[in-house]
This record gives C-alpha cells, sequence and structure tokens, in this order.
C-alpha cells in the first residue's frame, strides 16, 4: 500500500484532542505509541489498522487539510467550520465534546452601561473575522475586525480594540482580565467531518467510519 492510498484522520492538537481521544479509540483506532508521548516532534502517526494514519495539526488547520483531500477524516470545531466555510467538507456528526461559545467580550466598566443592540460600528480583535463580520452585519452593525491569533484579552486594554471575540467555556480568563461576556454569537461544538471527494470515491470505508463513531457517541450519550 502506498502513503496515498492510506486513509488519513486529522486531529486537533490541544485540549480538545484529550476528548476526541477516547472516541477514537472507542471507534478502534489506536496510534502508535510515540502519539503519547509529549516529547515527540512527530507530526504523522501510524495506528493499528495499515491503511489508516493519523495527523496531529494545529485545531484551525484541520478543516484545511480536510478541505484540501490532505486528510480524508477530522475532528473540527464548528467555530472553524464557520469562519472557513469550506463546501468540500461534509460535517454528518456533532460529537459532543468541546462545548463552549463562541462571545463578544469587553472591558467591565464598559459593559455595565453598553448595550449591544445600539452598536453601529465596533471594533474587535479576534481569530473569527468572518463569522465576525457576518453576525454584526445581518444586524446592519459595521465591524471593523483586528485578527490576532491569540491574546485576544489583552486587546482592549492595551488600545487595539474595544471589544472581542473569542470563544469562552468557563468564563474565568474573562474575569482575570477585566472582561465581560456581553453576546453569545454561537453555540460551539466539536464535529467529525469528512472531505466529500473522499466519500465518493471511497463510499463504503468513510460510511464505515462515520457509523462507527456515531455508535460510541451514542452509546456514551446512553451511558
Amino acid at each position: 500500500m502506498t502513503m496515498e492510498d492510506k486513509l488519513v484522520i486529522a486531529l486537533p492538537k490541544g485540549r480538545i484532542l484529550d476528548e476526541a481521544m477516547p472516541l477514537v479509540r472507542g471507534a478502534g483506532i489506536e496510534p502508535e505509541p510515540e502519539f503519547d508521548d509529549p516529547k515527540t516532534r512527530l507530526l504523522r502517526f501510524t495506528t493499528n489498522h495499515p491503511h489508516i494514519d493519523i495527523i496531529r495539526v494545529r485545531s484551525f488547520d484541520v478543516a484545511t487539510f480536510v478541505a484540501f483531500g490532505a486528510a480524508h477524516l477530522g475532528i473540527c470545531g464548528n467555530d472553524v467550520l464557520m469562519e472557513f466555510d469550506y463546501p468540500e467538507i461534509y460535517a454528518p456528526l456533532d460529537l459532543g465534546i468541546g462545548r463552549c461559545r463562541l462571545s463578544v467580550a469587553e472591558p467591565v466598566d464598559l459593559a455595565e452601561a453598553d448595550d449591544p443592540r445600539r452598536w453601529s460600528h465596533v471594533r474587535i480583535a479576534t481569530k473569527y473575522p468572518e463569522v465576525t463580520r457576518r453576525h454584526f452585519a445581518a444586524r446592519g452593525v459595521q465591524a471593523e475586525c483586528v485578527k490576532l491569533n491569540g491574546a485576544m484579552e489583552l486587546a482592549p486594554s492595551l488600545g487595539l480594540a474595544t471589544r472581542i471575540v473569542d470563544l469562552v467555556s468557563s468564563g474565568s480568563t474573562l474575569k482575570a482580565n477585566g472582561l465581560k461576556e456581553v453576546e453569545v454569537l454561537a453555540e460551539i461544538a466539536s464535529r467529525l467531518i469528512v472531505n466529500r471527494a473522499a466519500l465518493k470515491t471511497r463510499p463504503g470505508e468513510m460510511t464505515g467510519w462515520i457509523d462507527r463513531f456515531r455508535a460510541v457517541c451514542e452509546a456514551r450519550h446512553a451511558a
């Protein structure tokens, strides 16, 4: 079997990986031992299936690898799917992990007297400029977005932007940085994603893995 014949599954680095691996293993996919070595520099790993490899990439890049066919399956937050809106991706299954929300936050002292319904123009620091612009444009608000890849919470205190749009889970990071959540754009969870071309060319194989992941999710939900 050549490398081109292999089925490639893209998984996100970081917090979501810890939640995703019980599902991956529950579906019967076990990566090589080095996958669990925190010191490894490898990005591609073999599995207990000779025809399946796992790649581990940044969460934002999972969608790109799958959309362009470099990976066939992946696990990806719907925040990323909303931002890129790739037509090449099919997202058939909510995995029930990585739950959080995409929200607007602003300094506490500003939030006390602010009403988001009265905004006409906002300057926002965010990793999600497309989602942010679409959200505010839908109600006639012009959103000027400053693209950041991290440390969003610093933007208001340093004068980069008055508000931020970012993922919020407990809200503790916002609170620690003097910010308050004032509006929710979307509820977020991770999904199983599939390359549409692969689904057409390898329908039995792809559908089989979708069904396996669905069965694992249903079993966890029933437990």
